[in-house]
């Protein structure tokens, strides 16, 4: 496979939904990459499903590992992760994970600072929501430097208010329905900007945030 969407400088938006699924080195496990380095453990994102049973080999992170469970339920060593579920394993970390049931994931490999080597699984059902304003919530998932990481419920008919950052944003819609300028981006889509543009919600919606991050 060759390079895909490292342009970071260039505005994107894909409906998961209607991609294909393409295989991967471990059995049962099929991914949708969004963004992706030519070599096996470069720089990758992804949507990615575990059939059931299906399992990887124990392996390292090179350079991280962040995982957002959308569906199912998704285990390794250390325990088993339900939809919801927001883990960071940072460089040099590793693992051996698998799924009993089967689980869709959202998987950012390759992307860690340098520094940010704090390994933690938050879950986000658990989670605490903060007031922004009239009709918007958000709770935090992580912040390192110029990068956050956040969830983001927004009542239908309400702008999207995101903190002030350098270094694009990267939006994947959980539920619901969001809107721009240019055009309508249902559940399932990801969208990555090198800029913020405002972005209304069409009906009450969920999307996982990631801002100050792009270098490129």
């Amino acid at each position: 496979m060759q390079n895909l969407n490292l342009d970071f400088s260039q505005s994107l938006a894909i409906d998961t939904e209607k991609m294909t699924w393409t295989g991967s080195p471990a059995q049962g496990v099929i991914r949708k990459p969004l963004a992706r380095a030519e070599q096996e453990r470069g720089h990758a994102t992804s949507i990615v499903r575990y059939e059931a049973g299906a399992r990887f080999k124990r392996h390292l992170h090179p350079l991280g590992e962040e995982v957002l469970v959308l569906e199912g339920l998704f285990s390794d060593e250390q325990g088993d992760y339900g939809p919801g579920s927001y883990m960071r394993n940072p460089p040099g970390t590793g693992h051996a994970p698998f799924s009993q049931q089967g689980c869709t994931l959202f998987v950012k490999l390759h992307q860690f600072a340098a520094q940010d080597n704090k390994q933690f699984v938050l879950n986000t059902h658990g989670g605490k929501w903060q007031y922004k304003r009239e009709g918007q919530q958000v709770m935090s998932l992580h912040h390192y430097g110029e990068e956050q990481v956040m969830l983001i419920k927004i009542m239908a008919g309400g702008i999207i208010e995101v903190p002030e950052h350098v270094g694009g944003e990267e939006i994947l819609i959980l539920s619901g329905e969001l809107g721009d300028k240019d055009a309508l981006y249902s559940a399932g889509t990801w969208l990555r900007r090198p800029n913020h543009e405002v972005l209304s919600a069409r009906e009450d919606s969920l999307i996982w945030l990631k801002t100050g991050h792009f270098t490129g």
